[in-house]
């Protein structure tokens, strides 16, 4: 049985205070073609949300490349950090509070939803769904796996599949572009694992 919490979990979030400055000081690949793609959707001067920024280093691009960002985590710790990146405030709010509408040309979500209790998956894109305005893009990115759970280093994940992953977006809302690309990635324990890098677009 997994230990599942309600949307987002309490264990999780201690570990990213806990770890912040370290999380946040990571040396990440100076090129992200995932990143770019994303930058190149977007119209110019763009709002956009990076949702569960962590330390900041992809809002800093997005900001760079003339987009308008709210940069928002639901670590206090690790939302501290982004500020010392960005200079500028960082929202603190948890995937299940988020309540913008109609806000934003694009939405990326790396490497973060992937902690959202499954069960809890369909509000959480929906909420997101909104968020955006019709057209706009999403893209997030999932640790693919058999079901939910922990990590050696106890944080909790979703761990879908690629056919979950899809069914719970089309339960959560109408999108007129839905993809999800496999591919191989590392992670901040050190794991190799299979990620699940989806591409939605609001109808």
């Amino acid at each position: 049985m997994h230990d599942s919490p309600e949307t987002s979990d309490a264990r999780t979030l201690a570990f990213y205070d806990r770890e912040a400055a370290a999380y946040a000081g990571r040396r990440l690949p100076k090129r992200s073609v995932r990143l770019e793609r994303f930058v190149g959707e977007m119209p110019s001067g763009a709002a956009v949300m990076d949702l569960g920024c962590g330390g900041g280093q992809d809002s800093e691009v997005m900001l760079q490349a003339g987009l308008r960002v709210a940069a928002i985590d639901g670590s206090p710790g690790l939302a501290r950090e982004a500020e010392r990146r960005l200079g500028r405030p960082v929202q603190v709010l948890r995937f299940e509070d988020l309540d913008a509408v109609d806000s934003y040309d694009g939405v990326w979500a790396n490497a973060s939803l992937l902690h959202v209790a499954i069960e809890a998956l369909p509000d959480v894109l929906a909420r997101v769904w909104r968020s955006l305005r019709p057209g706009g893009l999403l893209f997030a990115s999932f640790k693919a796996g058999d079901a939910p759970g922990r990590d050696a280093i106890g944080r909790y994940f979703n761990f879908t599949n690629r056919e979950e992953l899809e069914a719970l977006f089309r339960q959560a809302a109408a999108w007129s572009e839905l993809t999800i690309d496999e591919g191989p990635g590392g992670g901040y324990d050190g794991v190799q694992r299979t990620w699940l890098m989806t591409w939605a677009r609001r109808r």
